[in-house]
């Protein structure tokens, strides 16, 4: 009973504390405005001034509107003044959205003879996307209970650390971005799974797995790239890039593929040591076996999600050159070049990561068997 009134008293404890903040945090983003640079105004009033068709051989295909807003300034100098924007949308969407009242927007403005003018930026998120984590957080610690907030507290450490190595490599000239972000995968795979797994021969063997498998391919990855001279990769994207565009793409492999090589490494883990535990006599044989099983029902899935992952980016694109009539091969190479080759090398990893997780599990669990 008493058991049963602690862990009541600390489920209603992480719940409180889950609604303060929340609460807190949804409060502060409708607050926050003076923390930008960027001018904001709120929505007051709008009023759709001009309507036009947009046709295609006579044909009638988009409708765009024009609205005029007035709106009030949420800061800078001419904080509490009311601003007039003008915004097109249209049926499409192809535009910016039609804005109502009490939207928060990031507008540009000039001042002629004392009355402000502007357009619309974008429209300020952070509300929302608090909204998101927060139902997002609330799935996580619902499922997970103790381990969920550990997995929500890892998710925000590894923001944090990527977003730093991130600022290092702009900081500096003579670092490649591949060997920072190297240096944020091992961080971030130990961190993240000594924080939710503790520290076991179980979590051992994961993380050195993970980080095995991740640099594997990595390696084989770069290797053939290399060989080939980059040949058929489309970094047009990256043009606006001052630094190499294959640095930053590699980079971007190897934190792509990050994910899905830990949960291969963590579910043969967590499997091999759950049967070790529960039949201490069972042969290395009878685990390898059991593991290529597990192995071999995962590696297609987790394939899968790479690569649905990479190409869903690149549907918006896509639509717009083939709503232009450009050739399939062409706007393939253009737009799925670089997502096809990040799915290629993480499904390269996933196969990798599987052998290496079984040799590297089995090694732990007789070193734990030993050390018993």
């Amino acid at each position: 009973m008493r058991f049963l009134h602690k862990k009541w008293r600390g489920a209603s404890i992480v719940a409180v504390s889950f609604i303060v903040i929340f609460t807190g945090l949804l409060v502060f983003t409708q607050h926050n405005q003076s923390f930008y640079e960027d001018p904001i105004a709120e929505v007051k009033e709008t009023t759709v001034v001009d309507e036009a068709e947009q046709t295609i051989d006579g044909e009638a295909v988009d409708t765009v509107y024009t609205q005029e807003i007035e709106a009030i300034l949420k800061n800078g100098e001419h904080i509490g003044e009311t601003i007039t924007l003008i915004n097109d949308y249209a049926d499409s969407g192809v535009y910016h959205p039609e804005f109502t009242e009490g939207d928060q927007l990031f507008v540009t403005y000039d001042q002629t003879d004392n009355e402000l003018t502007g357009d619309v930026i974008h429209v300020k998120r952070d509300h929302q996307l608090v909204w998101l984590s927060g139902l997002f957080l609330l799935v996580l610690i619902a499922v997970g209970k103790r381990r969920g907030v550990l997995a929500g507290v890892s998710l925000m450490v590894n923001i944090l650390i990527i977003s730093y190595a991130l600022d290092v490599y702009i900081a500096t000239q003579n670092i490649s971005l591949l060997v920072i972000m190297s240096v944020a995968v091992v961080l971030m795979t130990a961190f993240s799974l000594l924080l939710i797994s503790g520290f076991t021969y179980q979590t051992y063997a994961a993380i050195t797995a993970t980080i095995l498998g991740t640099f594997s391919l990595m390696a084989i990855t770069l290797s053939v790239l290399l060989l080939t001279d980059y040949q058929g990769l489309r970094f047009e994207e990256m043009d606006f890039l001052t630094r190499p565009p294959q640095a930053v793409f590699m980079a971007g492999v190897l934190i792509g593929a990050l994910g899905a090589v830990m949960d291969v490494a963590v579910t043969i883990a967590s499997t091999l040591f759950s049967l070790a535990d529960k039949n201490r006599n069972i042969s290395n044989r009878d685990l390898k076996q059991s593991g290529l099983e597990v192995g071999k029902d995962i590696m297609g899935t987790m394939t899968n999600i790479l690569f649905f992952a990479y190409v869903s980016g690149a549907i918006p694109a896509l639509l717009v050159y083939f709503s232009n009539g450009a050739p399939l091969g062409f706007t393939l190479s253009m737009n799925l070049s670089l997502e096809l080759t990040r799915a290629l090398a993480g499904g390269i990893g996933i196969v990798l990561t599987i052998p290496i997780s079984l040799y590297t599990t089995i090694y732990f669990i007789n070193r734990k068997r030993v050390s018993v």
